[in-house]
């Protein structure tokens, strides 16, 4: 574990700067934040902000979109498809959820670190019962 909670890298843009000042403190608290783990927690904040930045972008395109709320767009040749913003959401939300879950940072996550340090594998009942 690491003695201080590292400033977030400069790679990292505003917003996945704020994500990893908002989420760093507590996982060092948790005991979940070694120098190994910088790389990955750098990453969900990068995908955290491009997840934003997505839907932010998304919901401006909404106020002038009341009918498809900016799920669809018009090419420069005027064929109608999906926004790739929505496809942006979804891959950095996928992304995210993925890092996050490897910090317990999901309800599902933190069950299974709870259960993984205090089961007993040999008796499936115990399993059960935890």
């Amino acid at each position: 574990m690491l003695v201080a909670i590292p400033a977030p890298p400069d790679m990292l843009d505003e917003e996945a700067q704020k994500e990893w000042r908002r989420c760093a403190p507590e996982l060092h608290r948790c005991g979940l934040l070694t120098m190994v783990d910088l790389n990955v927690l750098a990453a969900y904040c990068q995908a955290f902000s491009r997840w934003i930045t997505a839907e932010r972008a998304i919901a401006t395109m909404a106020r002038s979109d009341p009918l498809t709320g900016g799920l669809i767009i018009r090419t420069a040749k005027g064929t109608i498809v999906p926004n790739p913003l929505v496809t942006i959401s979804l891959k950095a939300t996928f992304a995210m959820l993925r890092y996050a879950a490897e910090f317990g940072m999901t309800p599902a996550a933190r069950s299974r670190i709870a259960l993984g340090a205090h089961a007993d594998f040999s008796d499936p009942l115990s399993l059960l019962m935890e």
